[in-house]
């Protein structure tokens, strides 16, 4: 351990915090020493419901972790999870006439842009701000075209947002663990990230997660992040939807979906098999209907989603990649491939089917965005000393 730099990382999300301890050798070659993962309390309905209760549950870990690793942690990264972040995405322009596009004129779009957004959005708190576009006479550019001659320039900057009461509270609770917030990072950003990253030639796309309960889809375009949102259903409502129309037990759905396997050519006549069926509630239901059932709410569910949302309609004009990625804790592998069949059929989007993104990927970009930054995002920095204009331009120029 002496030879490590150690950092801790906390992931809050709607059921768990996860302690993440990383270790960071002379090389930098970053790897994650231990995880700790306990029960959410004080935190309901994505706010801070009970100050103490989170303080407390942090606390404790926290010299648990300390106790282990003999160091005493002065800082942290939050990754959340959770807190509904809210999205903007706002364009400033600049009149050239033939000259060069100058440092100054980028200073000129980024407070105008930056002066609107703490007008419009008195209560939240920018976390994330991403250099989206940069056009020059109409042409889009890959970089900010500093020294190029034009006439017209327009700069694209996205934001990411928390209530500011919530960016409060979770401030006010690691100052009293005696714990500087280092960076927050929204964990889309960084599977957005990590997604890019990976595949080379992929910067816009949209991310799907099903889990149990609930479900979310993020967009990426142009390596940054654009819009997030969350859905209180996942998996479960299948099952539940198939009890209600065969009137069998919800135990007794989820062992025909355990164990029975559901295709479309299925013959018309095959029933589920009386094994799956208590001695006395035999009933003589078809493996097609089931199916159909399960089909049908899927297809339902992909559109509320993606194909048919209404907050998405401008982002899913032209051909994207989806990444689609459901719950390892997910047992019913029939459902698994259904989901997979009915987010195919759209021939304007190629999907890409995702393994649960491991942790040790999750934060060894995080750590990367951390200590080295992300090519399209400057990040405010707490306490910092520098101006929020000036970490742009130390972002954009390193």
């Amino acid at each position: 351990m002496k030879d490590l730099s150690l950092n801790l990382y906390l992931e809050i999300n709607d059921y768990n915090l996860i302690f993440y301890v990383g270790g960071i050798n002379v090389e930098n070659n970053f790897k994650i020493l231990y995880e700790l993962e306990v029960s959410l309390e004080g935190i309901e309905n994505s706010k801070v419901s009970d100050l103490e209760k989170v303080f407390n549950k942090i606390k404790e870990n926290v010299y648990l972790i300390e106790q282990k690793f003999n160091h005493t942690f002065k800082e942290l990264v939050l990754i959340l999870d959770n807190f509904n972040p809210t999205f903007i995405n706002i364009t400033g322009f600049k009149k050239l006439n033939s000259s060069q596009v100058l440092k100054e004129n980028i200073t000129y779009i980024l407070n105008t842009i930056k002066n609107s957004i703490d007008e419009i959005e008195l209560k939240k708190t920018i976390l994330h701000i991403f250099n989206s576009k940069f056009y020059l006479d109409k042409k889009k550019i890959k970089n900010v075209p500093i020294g190029l001659f034009g006439d017209f320039y327009s700069h694209e900057l996205s934001f990411t947002l928390i209530n500011s009461n919530d960016h409060k509270n979770l401030k006010n609770i690691f100052d009293k663990c005696n714990l500087k917030i280092k960076k927050i990072l929204i964990k889309s950003f960084i599977k957005g990230a990590y997604i890019s990253d990976t595949y080379k030639y992929t910067d816009t796309f949209f991310q799907i997660r099903i889990n149990e309960n609930n479900s979310k889809i993020f967009y990426f375009e142009n390596d940054t992040l654009k819009f997030e949102q969350n859905f209180k259903f996942g998996t479960s409502i299948i099952a539940k939807d198939i009890s209600k129309i065969t009137t069998l037990k919800l135990d007794t759905i989820r062992k025909i979906l355990d164990n029975v396997e559901l295709k479309e050519n299925l013959p018309e006549d095959e029933l589920i098999e009386e094994e799956y069926f208590n001695d006395n509630n035999y009933r003589k239901i078809k493996k097609k209907l089931v199916y159909e059932i399960a089909l049908a709410r899927i297809k339902e569910i992909s559109e509320l989603i993606l194909f048919k949302n209404i907050n998405l309609k401008h982002y899913n004009k032209t051909t994207k990649d989806i990444f689609l990625e459901i719950d390892q804790n997910f047992k019913f592998k029939c459902l698994v491939d259904i989901y997979k069949t009915v987010f195919s059929m759209n021939d304007n989007f190629k999907v890409n089917f995702q393994d649960i993104l491991l942790n040790k990927n999750l934060l060894y970009t995080a750590n990367k965005v951390v200590h080295f930054g992300w090519k399209k995002e400057a990040i405010p920095i707490s306490n910092s000393q520098k101006s929020l204009i000036a970490r742009f331009f130390d972002a954009i120029f390193g």
